[in-house]
């Protein structure tokens, strides 16, 4: 069985910041449908918004004009949305790299980042950069190359639920 507690990587507050986060109203923003998909909505305690902007008729237009990833592309389609949300990362470390690098331009910084891109390429490199310079934010991250749109799901999922004795 794979054991993955001891490569979490996570803030001090990030759990309380995406919990209130989402007590609040705040949306969810997703870098994939599969994530999105994964969210449990009735743990949602605002019915609050899962916004997936991939698959926006405007993604592949503005990553050919910004010369990236439809990932990348999809993620500056999240701005108005930024500030205080939770972001679910599960799937494309170029979704991730762009956010941090969004917010080192000046972009509203979230409650939370759950960063769980997967795969050979980027993807333990874009973890690693987060938890290392989280620019003000609160994460929670699994180091190296595992992660996936379940597990980011999971996280929210757990977020939204909240510790048993919050129930």
């Amino acid at each position: 069985m794979v054991e993955i507690a001891d490569r979490i990587a996570y803030s001090q507050g990030a759990y309380l910041a995406g919990h209130r986060a989402l007590k609040a109203g705040a949306p969810v923003l997703c870098d994939c449908e599969m994530v999105g998909a994964g969210i449990i909505r009735r743990y949602l305690p605002c019915d609050n918004e899962v916004v997936v902007t991939l698959n926006d008729p405007r993604t592949p237009e503005h990553a050919q004009a910004i010369g990236n990833t439809r990932s990348a592309a999809a993620v500056e389609l999240w701005e108005p949305h930024l500030e205080g949300a939770v972001v679910a990362v599960g799937n494309a470390p170029t979704a991730l790299f762009h956010l941090l690098e969004m917010i080192d331009a000046g972009a509203p910084k979230p409650a939370v980042i759950l960063g769980f891109p997967v795969g050979f390429v980027g993807a333990a490199e874009s973890k690693a950069e987060l938890a290392a310079h989280p620019r003000g934010c609160d994460f929670i991250a699994l180091r190296g190359r595992r992660g996936g749109s379940a597990i980011a799901s999971a996280a929210v999922n757990a977020l939204a639920a909240g510790l048993p004795e919050e129930r």
